[in-house]
């Protein structure tokens, strides 16, 4: 049975994000698949201070909180769905502070340090939306920011991205579709 983890960038409950996360998780469990979904604005996590002790004890010094929580629903998933909202062209604070405490449980570093993914060979998808109208939600850098950014810290973690969902225009269209969500629901076979 493949364990799924969905992480939900998205403060707004009722949220676009929120509803296709949802609809992804309902569709993963039709399919046998093991679901654990944790919203990232719910959880209690100290900033990360920068001192780096975490690349050698392989620990973070700070007390623990929920990002060592997290962390182990990653290592136990075989594959990861990333919801989040563009925010100044990027995620939600929430979520990068809580990627920021899991550096040393995503990626190892070898003798020069250079990164060593530690989760190879899971899959992860990406989804995103913003109130800018498509396609300047992608050619501005809005949802294509927030794409970026968790691409680039999956692909250090050794995640292989299998999709990405950009929504934008959500101030004029704030109703996803049926066909949306049909969208949704079928991408979630990608990671099964």
């Amino acid at each position: 049975m493949k364990k799924i983890l969905i992480l939900n960038g998205s403060p707004r409950r009722q949220g676009n994000i929120s509803k296709m996360l949802e609809a992804m998780k309902q569709e993963a469990e039709s399919c046998g698949a093991e679901t654990v979904s944790i919203r990232v604005s719910d959880l209690k996590i100290h900033p990360c201070i920068g001192c780096m002790k975490c690349r050698d004890t392989l620990k973070c010094c700070l007390p623990e909180d929920d990002a060592q929580r997290v962390l182990q629903h990653i290592r136990e998933a075989d594959a990861l769905i990333v919801g989040a909202p563009c925010y100044w062209g990027n995620v939600p604070g929430e979520l990068k502070v809580l990627f920021d405490r899991m550096v040393y449980g995503m990626m190892g570093e070898n003798s020069w340090g250079m990164p060593l993914p530690l989760h190879k060979g899971k899959k992860a998808m990406i989804i995103s939306t913003c109130t800018t109208p498509y396609p300047f939600n992608i050619l501005y850098n809005q949802t294509r920011g927030i794409v970026k950014a968790l691409k680039e810290i999956l692909k250090w973690s050794g995640f292989k991205i299998v999709k990405t969902i950009e929504r934008g225009g959500t101030k004029k269209h704030p109703v996803l579709t049926d066909k949306e969500m049909t969208r949704a629901r079928k991408a979630i076979h990608q990671l099964l």
